[in-house]
This record gives C-alpha cells, structure tokens and sequence, in this order.
C-alpha cells in the first residue's frame, strides 16, 4: 500500500498513493495544512487562503527552485484538498481507517516523461510525513531515498516514465 501506482486518465497520466497512518484524520489533516507542519514533508510551502477558488503561490526552501502559482479547487476539513500546483493537480483525500486514517495523494499531469521522478518525490516525501506524524526526527539528508525510489519506480513504470531526470538536471 505503500508503492505508487501510474494510470492514464484520457490525455494525462496520475499518480496514486496510499498510506495507511496510525493517525487521526484531524492530526494527519494538519499535517496537509499547516505550514509548521508542512515544512517537515512538503516540497514547497503553501501560501493562499484555505478555499474553494483560492489563488495559491508556492516557493521551495531557501529559494532552490523558482517560485510558482496555482488555485485552491476544493477544501473540506478534514477529508479533501484539492489544488493546481503549477501544471499538476493534486488531491489529498483522508478516510478514518479504524484508530488511524488512510491518505491518498494523487498528482494528475501531462507529461508520462516525469512519471518515474515525480512518484520517487512523492513517495519520499509521503515517507517523511509518516516520520513527522509518528514524532521521529527526519534524516540529515531528507531525499536521501529519492535516487534508489526513482530506479525502482523506472522499472516498474519502463523507460519512457523516466525521460525527464530530477529538477536542475539535463534531462529536466
């Protein structure tokens, strides 16, 4: 339940992962939110109102990648977040699962090239939120799992997944 899962949705392809978290909806919903919390998982920071139609912006720590925009398409404590974040889209969905709560991220994009890096990104990051929520302190080097997560994610998803390399690199 771990490992992403790529499908084609008419002319784009997407992402899905599940997680199973042995915490609450409200915990984990906080963990999406706010920017405290975020700053331990989530690529960039999220600034814009929490609704529906909301313009968004987001900026990488410490300035490492240009900062880029995006609209808030649904938001609805403590189960859906749903956003433009630059060309993709991406959804948040939380499902009480017994004492815990299933999440799922789904990232829709354009491009099949990415496929193999973005759900390597994806999976790490999802990693050290479970490391966040769980109060374990994060690895010195937070994407240190990313290059062995992108082969095997190269492999199951064939080459033509992997044709754009990490951001910053030739094939980016």
């Amino acid at each position: 339940m771990t490992d992403g899962e790529l499908e084609r949705i008419d002319d784009r392809w997407r992402l899905r992962f599940s997680r199973r978290l042995a915490h609450t909806p409200e915990k984990v919903w906080r963990a999406l939110t706010e920017p405290e919390h975020l700053a331990a998982w989530f690529p960039t920071t999220i600034e814009g109102d929490r609704a529906a139609g909301a313009s968004l912006r987001f900026a990488h720590p410490e300035g490492k990648g240009p900062a880029f925009t995006g609209t808030m398409i649904a938001y609805q404590p403590p189960s859906l977040m749903e956003f433009e974040w630059g060309t993709d889209t991406l959804r948040f969905e939380l499902r009480p699962d017994g004492d815990g709560t299933v999440l799922t991220l789904l990232d829709l994009f354009d491009e099949q090239g990415k496929a193999a890096r973005d759900a390597a990104g994806w999976h790490v990051c999802l990693d050290l939120l479970g490391v966040h929520l769980d109060g374990e302190p994060a690895p010195d080097d937070r994407l240190s799992g990313w290059a062995q997560a992108n082969a095997d994610y190269t492999a199951r998803f064939g080459p033509e997944a992997a044709t754009i390399g990490p951001p910053g690199s030739a094939g980016a």
